[in-house]
């Protein structure tokens, strides 16, 4: 299968690049920028988040991740995947089941089957949810899942990490911080990933040579920070982005209780969503 073609703006491009999750808050933000990393971009997620008609350099093709067949159809003739899609937020284990777990399966294995050699995974920063935020760790400590969500990302990094061993299919997890135009709250100041600095983040882990397997936080040049990325220096990301800027407007806000998780817990109100009781 072919790779990458012509260079631009300081990296190889694409023929081909999937783009799953494309229907979700960062893919809709991500569809246009991933236009600069490759002649086409194959966009999908379920039919009912894909709203938009696609753009001249876009494939749009819906696809339920919990069907392997479709997956394998969604795969053939890419030569890279920004893998985005899943469920995003703390749910009941089967609907996690389902996207999360089944779905990053099906995609390793179709990446497999078609010859695709690079991955950037969607992972979290709820893999390591049950640090304190008082302590400042890397990507070798000890993964804390902080719930369902957190551990099907803690999976998928686990099926990265096979898949280049037994396969050669390297892959850069990112363990995506607080991805939004601002930062909210004060957990956030610390771990915020402004949109610019994502996709810069995106084109080092999609060109970078050689990566192995690499976990990196995704954040910001912020300020008094939990993450250290000395693991990750080899991608060459540096962040231009600070959530100093929202900061004077995080502090005028009531500090949280002391008990309060979103004080305590890196992972914040993930560390107590659920249970999710059978009704």
């Amino acid at each position: 299968m072919s790779d990458k073609t012509n260079n631009v703006e300081g990296g190889a491009r694409y023929q081909r690049l999937l783009l799953t999750g494309a229907g979700g808050g960062l893919g809709k933000v991500l569809r246009p920028r991933l236009a600069a990393f490759a002649a086409t971009v194959r966009v999908s997620d379920l039919a009912a988040t894909l709203t938009e008609d696609g753009a001249p350099h876009e494939e749009v093709q819906p696809c339920d991740l919990a069907d392997r067949a479709a997956v394998d159809a969604l795969v053939a003739g890419c030569d890279a995947i920004v893998h985005l899609g899943g469920v995003s937020v703390e749910r009941p284990f089967e609907e996690i089941l389902e996207a999360n777990i089944k779905g990053v399966f099906h995609i390793y294995e179709a990446a497999r089957r078609h010859g695709v050699k690079r991955v950037v995974f969607a992972s979290s920063n709820h893999v390591t949810g049950f640090y304190r935020q008082d302590q400042v760790i890397d990507s070798h400590d000890l993964r804390r899942p902080d719930g369902y969500y957190g551990l099907s990302k803690s999976y998928g990094e686990d099926m990265a990490q096979l898949y280049f061993d037994r396969y050669g299919i390297q892959t850069v997890s990112i363990r995506i911080g607080n991805s939004f135009p601002t930062a909210k709250d004060r957990r956030a100041l610390a771990c915020w990933l402004s949109y610019d600095d994502l996709t810069e983040l995106l084109r080092c882990s999609l060109f970078t040579p050689q990566v192995g397997h690499t976990v990196v936080y995704g954040m910001s040049d912020n300020n008094g920070v939990w993450w250290n990325n000395r693991h990750a220096a080899h991608l060459g990301y540096t962040p231009r982005d600070s959530s100093e800027q929202f900061r004077a407007a995080v502090e005028a806000q009531p500090l949280p209780a002391a008990d309060d998780p979103l004080r305590i817990y890196q992972g914040g109100m993930f560390t107590v969503a659920g249970p999710f009781d059978l009704q």
